[in-house]
């Protein structure tokens, strides 16, 4: 199987101050890009045989800090892009429960926004494109609540724990498999 390296994109202004963030497109901050420049040389460009990134600048602009660069510059893949937050995008968690008591993106419902379900369509298929790659090492260049989303589909877990998997700006996670099933081998580490 093969490993997959899941690398959250650098700090922005709104990951900083806890407000959603979907198709709003951020530069990194100050601290985002020194961030992701602490990747570079964490991350070996020339050991993933698959490099795809979100089409967000956030995350494109975390791989080219990192390195991924000229001819292992990442592949813009779609299905990467954050769960879409529709009228809650650009609020923070207490401004939605003040409309939506108890509210989080994994278990209520998200109005013009995203479904559960049409999120898990998307990370399987990026599931699939990376299993059937046939390479040992793949990474992916992402959100917060995608690469959760994206980690709960590997394991075949619910999507409603994702609130359980904390995942910081600029770590690195690595998904794989132990005993011949899907594994979590590294979780929100950042870099060395």
């Amino acid at each position: 199987m093969t490993l997959l390296y899941l690398v959250r994109h650098g700090e922005t202004e709104w990951s900083r101050d806890g407000r959603h963030t979907s198709v709003t497109d951020l530069p990194l901050t100050e601290h985002g890009r020194e961030q992701a420049l602490k990747l570079f040389g964490h991350l070996d460009p020339s050991a993933f045989g698959l490099v795809l990134t979100s089409p967000r600048h956030r995350a494109m602009i975390t791989a080219e800090l990192a390195g991924f660069v000229g001819p292992h510059a990442p592949e813009v893949d779609e299905d990467l892009v954050e769960w879409a937050y529709g009228d809650y995008e650009g609020l923070t968690s207490p401004q939605i429960h003040e409309q939506a008591p108890g509210w989080t993106i994994f278990t209520s419902p998200t109005p013009g926004g995203e479904t559960p379900e049409q999120v898990r369509e998307r990370m399987d298929r990026v599931i699939e494109r990376v299993r059937t790659s046939g390479v040992e090492q793949a990474v992916v260049f992402s959100h917060g609540h995608a690469l959760r989303a994206l980690t709960l589909c590997w394991l075949g877990l619910d999507l409603a724990v994702g609130d359980r998997f904390p995942l910081d700006t600029s770590t690195v996670s690595i998904l794989g498999e132990a005993k011949g099933g899907p594994a979590l081998r590294q979780w929100n580490a950042p870099p060395a």
